[in-house]
């Protein structure tokens, strides 16, 4: 590859590292970030604000942050939290450069879809005397909340700013129901998952799935277009035990929500994991889309149907096959060449027949029979006279082609590097 053809390569790399960001780092320089430092880690938050490329942090200091987290569960927690991450970039300039004075930036929070109406939203307002004040965007909330200072910037990929006061939204500090009495199955089917949650209904896998949801759990559902997707297996042909395998493979004893699973570099075990089989997949995530791969084919993460801590519930649009279960079988052998006929043998001439009458003589040479194709050869001899021929014109013309290829290319290289 050309030199000039790899600068695009380096820049882009160059450009990766400089842009790359870590939350925790950025709040571990400052001791008063502590409390919401630590949040962030434990809601796993901090894995989505490092694989966001344009982001904001609203951060708080421990006093102003410290006594609403003590009384709320870590599930309420993290709503707080997420309302206090914004999609877009805004540092000092730009708070004060705000179109009409006022805006409105969408939060993580908007994107769990807890979120009604602009309760996902927050209302940034440029006011009198150079303040900036912070609310949340339903209707009829105030701007409790000020711009103190900036804590770190990388233009124009993470901007970490100090705000006065926790921005509450209407609702936001009530306390979610356990995911033991979360209706998983109806959460499933609401998304389009039906198939899936009608197997996993029938199987006695919903009653496994609520056991593990409180301690940390992450299912995978497929939509219904994956189960009449080409190359599904036919499920009618599987053992109960295959089945429940198959089910147990889409979920995960583990919180992962869409940050942890775009950072995550090892194979996931699955709740199929067990002695006889790994039944483990990889993650790998370009931009905002998650795919999963599981060593017979890809499943990309459609939709987020529930992202509430512990639990997390996703539509994926394959149905996850485990190598354990669908392995791949080698490409079969190709068949061999039917046998050629036998010539079959001259009847014997039966007793009392006349006898064949004598063969022509060979017609005078140059001269050729009447009748006879004007290119069809006149003896064995001449088969193999005209096969020897046809053989060495191909190999001196694939010898003069070969030597013109490579003639060919050696002058357009040297041409090319003629030009640095």
């Amino acid at each position: 590859m050309a030199v000039h053809s790899l600068l695009p390569l380096l820049l882009l790399s160059l450009l990766a590292a400089v842009s790359a960001h870590n939350i925790t780092d950025i709040l571990a320089a400052d001791p008063q970030y502590s409390d919401f430092n630590n949040f962030l880690s434990q809601t796993k938050l901090a894995d989505e604000i490092n694989t966001r490329q344009t982001i904001t942090v609203l951060a708080l200091t421990n006093a102003a942050f410290s006594a609403v987290a003590a009384k709320h569960s870590l599930s309420v927690v993290k709503n707080l939290l997420s309302l206090h991450i914004l999609l877009d970039y805004f540092d000092n300039t730009k708070l004060h450069q705000i179109t009409n004075g006022t805006t409105l930036s969408t939060t993580l929070y908007q994107t769990t879809g807890n979120a009604n109406g602009n309760v996902g939203s927050v209302n940034i307002t440029d006011l009198q005397g150079g303040k900036v004040g912070f609310g949340s965007a339903a209707a009829g909330s105030k701007l409790d909340s000020t711009y103190t200072k900036s804590v770190k910037q990388i233009p124009y990929n993470i901007s970490v700013i100090e705000i006065s006061e926790p921005i509450i939204a209407p609702g936001i500090l009530a306390a979610p129901p356990p995911s033991s009495e979360v209706n998983i199955t109806a959460l499933i089917e609401k998304a389009g998952c039906k198939t899936f949650a009608s197997l996993i209904s029938s199987n006695g896998l919903v009653k496994t799935f609520e056991s593990t949801a409180d301690k940390g759990l992450t299912i995978f559902a497929p939509n219904d277009e994956a189960f009449k997707a080409r190359g599904v297996p036919d499920l009618s042909k599987l053992t109960n035990a295959e089945i429940v395998s198959l089910l147990q493979y889409h979920a995960t004893a583990q919180y992962l929500p869409v940050g942890s699973l775009k950072t995550t570099k090892n194979a996931v075990n699955t709740l199929a994991s067990n002695g006889a089989g790994k039944f483990e997949f990889t993650v790998s995530a370009d931009g905002d889309s998650v795919t999963l791969h599981t060593g017979v084919h890809n499943s990309r993460i459609a939709n987020t149907i529930l992202d509430s801590t512990p639990l997390s519930i996703y539509s994926v649009d394959s149905v996850l096959l485990p190598t354990e279960l669908f392995a791949k079988s080698p490409s079969p052998a190709p068949a061999p060449e039917p046998a050629s006929a036998p010539t079959p043998s001259p009847a014997p001439t039966p007793a009392g027949a006349p006898s064949p009458l004598p063969a022509s003589p060979p017609a005078p040479a140059g001269e050729t029979p009447a009748g006879a194709p004007a290119d069809a050869p006149s003896s064995a001899a001449e088969q193999s006279n005209s096969s020897g021929k046809s053989d060495s014109v191909h190999v001196k013309a694939s010898a003069v082609l070969t030597v013109t290829v490579t003639a060919l290319s050696a002058f357009v290289i040297s041409t090319y590097f003629m030009q640095f």
